[in-house]
């Protein structure tokens, strides 16, 4: 509990566990009626409308008209209140920075795409908060009705020092400090600020509104650039001790390359994301500039990309059977660039698997595409901003109670 919310057991303190009791029923099963709410709940209807009223007070829900159903004088019909307070959700990509504005319904209300010509880590985050200013305003909102801020970034953010590790594909994203100037320049209108890696939000969004939607064990494979992977145990996403559950560039393929630096990129990132396979296509005599021509040359029946494709399912296969000896996932869900392909990648995949491992899981494609880490991060702002305005309406806080 805050130092200055209402001590447990005061009236206070049971006058605000009920108004959150009736700000959830709303939140979770949208609007209803005083006796409707009071039946969800197990409160009094005297208790429900005290809760009704505090929170109308404070802008938190409002009524929405009156229901007709049964006998008798109609029922006024109450809503949370969507626009009580905004969250910003951005992905850092190496080519664009995305980001949106929603309401506490999850509703966007704003979108901007900005391309990501950063060659510097100062550079990146005055474009990255340039970029949610004017998100922000054209969603007509005030910077101090944003409550929350969730970023999307490769890497592994370490906030005791301000560092992201392994990010080599944003230049200078590694340095010292970067991140405490990244979260001051987001807070500076009042708004909780969170840095996430963006594989862990794409596996929130695919979970939240996409291919994992109610699956409580899954691993989401973002292949494109780089490679990651995002874990949900029991619908939860997993860190780890230090934050980096999931960065399986590190795991060993093959022998290192004679002179390769250590840790720069990961030997599996070397060895399967986007540029290992332009490299397969081109020692085949394929003219490609990028991993999707090579898989479009697939797609027209190209025997050669048809091999090279079939040759990074393996390798990412090989990713799959070192997770699931470890973590039996119930579904893999296939992001990125790269891992989107699934139409073309799945089959290969379970064929290589089912000679290793004795349980498959399933195999899909993202549904959310190249939104799944902005989707992820939404979803992550959300559940911080709801307890967030219940708290600067001027409630009491009861957590920790």
């Amino acid at each position: 509990m805050g130092q200055n919310g209402p001590q447990a057991g005061t009236p206070a303190h049971m006058r605000a566990l009920n108004q959150r009791l009736v700000l959830d029923r709303l939140r979770t099963h949208g609007e209803a009626t005083r006796p409707r709410i009071a039946a969800d709940t197990g409160l009094s209807k005297p208790t429900v409308g005290q809760a009704l009223l505090d929170l109308e007070q404070h802008g938190l829900v409002r009524a929405t008209g009156r229901s007709l159903a049964g006998p008798g004088r109609a029922a006024v019909v109450y809503q949370a209140a969507p626009d009580a307070g905004h969250v910003v959700g951005v992905d850092i990509g190496r080519r664009v920075i995305r980001v949106a504005v929603a309401d506490l319904e999850g509703s966007i209300v704003a979108r901007l795409d900005e391309p990501n010509r950063c060659r510097s880590a100062s550079a990146l985050v005055r474009t990255v908060s340039d970029a949610v200013d004017r998100a922000v305003a054209s969603a007509g909102l005030a910077p101090h009705e944003v409550v929350a801020t969730v970023v999307g970034t490769p890497g592994v953010p370490d906030p005791a020092t301000g560092t992201v590790h392994r990010a080599p594909n944003l230049p200078g994203w590694e340095r010292r400090g970067v991140l405490h100037e990244l979260v001051s320049a987001l807070a500076v209108a009042g708004s909780d600020v969170v840095v996430e890696n963006d594989a862990n939000l794409c596996a929130v969004g695919e979970h939240a509104l996409g291919a994992a939607l109610g699956v409580d064990v899954l691993v989401c494979l973002t292949v494109g650039t780089g490679i990651g992977m995002g874990l949900l145990v029991a619908g939860r996403l997993f860190r780890g001790a230090h934050g980096a559950a999931g960065e399986i560039a590190d795991l060993p393929y093959g022998p290192m390359p004679s002179g390769a630096g250590a840790r720069r990129p990961g030997p599996m990132e070397t060895a399967a994301a986007g540029q290992a396979v332009v490299d397969a296509a081109r020692a085949l005599g394929l003219t490609a500039r990028s991993a999707k021509d090579v898989f479009r040359l697939a797609r027209a029946g190209d025997e050669r990309a048809v091999r090279v494709v079939e040759e990074e399912a393996e390798k990412l296969a090989y990713v799959v059977s070192a997770v699931t000896a470890v973590l039996d996932p119930r579904l893999i869900v296939l992001g990125g660039g790269i891992g989107g392909n699934a139409d073309l990648l799945a089959g290969p995949m379970r064929r290589a698997l089912a000679a290793t491992i004795p349980a498959v899981p399933d195999i899909v494609a993202g549904q959310l595409g190249e939104d799944a880490v902005l989707a992820g991060a939404i979803a992550t702002a959300l559940d911080t901003a709801r307890d967030l305005v219940f708290d600067r309406r001027g409630l009491p806080h009861t957590a920790g109670a």
